[in-house]
């Protein structure tokens, strides 16, 4: 008969019920505060359910195997038991047998008084904690797991959404003012910040670039980079990066005020920008796609995809795929990417220092990317007969179109006759292609 034994209430622990918490906030900031909906309910309800025990939602299956030749002495852990990452689940008469993730016992293939070879299963272990699949290959068996894996670890639906994303994006703020530019790549300033920002905490080479591509303040380009750099902390910064995204009306009003005073904030800009032909936003994408793919080969499959998803947009002929890029498909993609992200944050995985100093760094890398985008507006305005509003290199924060946005609230308020709007989606979708650059430039250096 079903009973409390057979149910989830054993495994059941604080750290499940605070992560619960969490999720439920970041769908009450989604429903009630209408705080991006569309990435935060996703996030929140994959978090509520991978913290919810025995599930099976996220798990994996892993072999546990001697490193060691050996006669065992003695087995310490029994099938069901749960432990941690580093716990004893055998003893030999060469050593000890240690687990490598946390997780439970599924199934012990070894019993004292036997012989086992070095590399022989000693047992097989469910767990939830992302892995190096070189050094510990796993196999999916719950639903969004086999998600994960096959399409973010894959590195599968992180270009396909940024072909989406470049299908939803009109270039032509940026190629009517193409000074904005700079501001875009001056807020990438943010993601080298918290690049060197992580080395100095100890962190690798491969997890500082993980952690640094956060200031891009693009998911996907955040995914794509962490899964192929370092797997192991992929729950942590896609959860930061989408989580900030949609924390930005928080996050840059701050350092926008710090950084300006009022009278700055106050400078008018014309709403009107010059006409972009079509022949431009044409050529835009071709050309940007031979420049920066040959400079930057490895942002190939990011840059090449938001390129063609732009060029589906702009020329004309492609209105289906564009419709389909902009409606249909973005829509799917962030089901499946928002809710597997979600479920890699188990209490096990959350609680832990090096999570939490990735949530910091994180805030870090956001704020100093907003910092460095103001700081050159305001170099920019030295010697620039027009004057730009500083406010709109914040938007270089490549959080499509929310900066933006913070920015033409903040300009009305200081200033009712702005409208910022598209002025800050020049620096704003500058930013999202200096994201992709960037990661890149980390995988080629480091992968």
């Amino acid at each position: 008969m079903f009973g409390l034994l057979e149910s989830g209430f054993q495994h059941f622990y604080w750290g499940n019920a605070v992560m619960i918490g969490i999720g439920a906030v970041l769908i009450y900031l989604a429903v009630v505060k209408k705080m991006e909906p569309l990435l935060l309910v996703p996030i929140g309800f994959g978090i509520l359910l991978v913290n919810l025990p025995m599930g099976g939602i996220m798990d994996y299956e892993l072999k546990v195997r001697a490193p060691e030749a050996g006669i065992v002495l003695e087995v310490e852990m029994q099938e069901g038991d749960k432990f941690k990452e580093g716990t004893v689940i055998c003893q030999l008469d060469s050593g000890e047998v240690l687990a490598p993730v946390f997780g439970r016992i599924d199934h012990i293939e070894i019993s004292p008084g036997e012989h086992v070879e070095a590399g022989e299963v000693v047992a097989s272990v469910i767990t939830m904690q992302q892995t190096d699949q070189s050094e510990l290959p796993t196999e999916p068996i719950g639903l969004l797991s086999r998600i994960f894996k096959f399409g973010v670890m894959w590195q599968v639906l992180p270009p396909l959404m940024f072909l989406c994303l470049g299908a939803l994006t009109d270039f032509g703020p940026m190629l009517a003012n193409p000074k904005t530019l700079l501001l875009g790549a001056a807020a990438q300033f943010g993601v080298y910040f918290a690049f060197f920002m992580a080395l100095l905490f100890g962190f690798s080479l491969p997890e500082a670039a993980s952690i640094g591509i956060i200031g891009g303040a693009e998911g996907p380009t955040t995914i794509y980079v962490t899964s192929l750099l370092a797997p192991h902390i992929i729950g942590a910064t896609a959860v930061a990066c989408y989580s900030y995204m949609a924390l930005v009306p928080i996050i840059l009003p701050p350092v926008i005020k710090l950084l300006t005073s009022k009278k700055e904030r106050a400078i008018y800009m014309k709403p009107q920008l010059r006409d972009v032909s079509q022949s431009e936003k044409i050529l835009f994408p071709v050309v940007t796609t031979i420049i920066v793919i040959l400079l930057v080969p490895f942002s190939a499959p990011l840059m090449g995809c938001f390129m063609v998803g732009n060029l589906f947009r702009e020329s004309g002929v492609t209105e289906r795929l564009s419709n389909t890029a902009q409606t249909a498909l973005v829509d799917i993609l962030t089901i499946f990417l928002t809710l597997s992200i979600g479920a890699t944050m188990p209490a096990e995985n959350f609680f832990q220092p090096k999570t939490l100093l990735i949530l910091v760094l994180g805030v870090v890398a956001f704020a100093s990317a907003a910092a460095a985008g103001v700081i050159l507006a305001k170099i920019m305005n030295l010697f620039a007969k027009e004057k730009i509003n500083p406010m709109i290199g914040a938007a270089g924060v490549s959080a499509v179109p929310m900066s933006a946005r913070v920015v033409q609230v903040m300009g009305q308020k200081e200033n009712p006759r702005n409208f910022l709007l598209m002025h800050a989606m020049g620096p704003n979708v500058a930013g999202a292609i200096g994201a992709a650059i960037a990661g890149g430039i980390f995988l080629g250096i480091i992968a």
